[in-house]
């Protein structure tokens, strides 16, 4: 399972996202984002984007990677279905994400920010567990 959706209030969407490696919990918590954004199965990786985010521990580098990805829907006009972490470490990930123009017809929900309420990131036996809550 890559990820689940825990809440579903008015105003905040609340989900879990799994990976054996932190490479593999940034790109399903991306999913789960996108999941909440627009119809994610029909958005095609007709472009990509190159993407560089710096954090101050891991928790803080994956609150900035989904909030940039937010923000790139909007400054690229951009949905993006598939994420490709090409190099990760405790502060610095490069990725590239891929997708296509905004259509209307794929669009579900503006998320407005990634927020620390509630966030939790933990290593397991299994790997890393993250619950990250949005503001819908």
């Amino acid at each position: 399972m890559k990820f689940k959706f825990i809440e579903n209030l008015t105003s905040d969407v609340m989900f879990e996202a799994y990976g054996k490696d932190l490479k593999e919990l940034f790109e399903n918590s991306a999913i789960a984002l996108f999941n909440v954004i627009c119809k994610i199965s029909k958005v095609k990786t007709i472009k990509f984007v190159e993407v560089e985010i710096e954090g101050e521990n891991i928790e803080d580098l994956l609150i900035n990677w989904l909030q940039e990805l937010i923000a790139l829907v909007d400054i690229k006009e951009m949905f993006f279905s598939k994420f490709e972490i090409l190099e990760i470490s405790e502060k610095k990930l490069k990725a590239k994400v891929y997708g296509e123009k905004i259509s209307p017809e794929k669009g579900e929900t503006v998320v407005k920010a990634v927020t620390y309420h509630n966030f939790k990131l933990e290593k397991n036996k299994k790997g890393y567990t993250t619950r990250v809550v949005f503001d819908i």
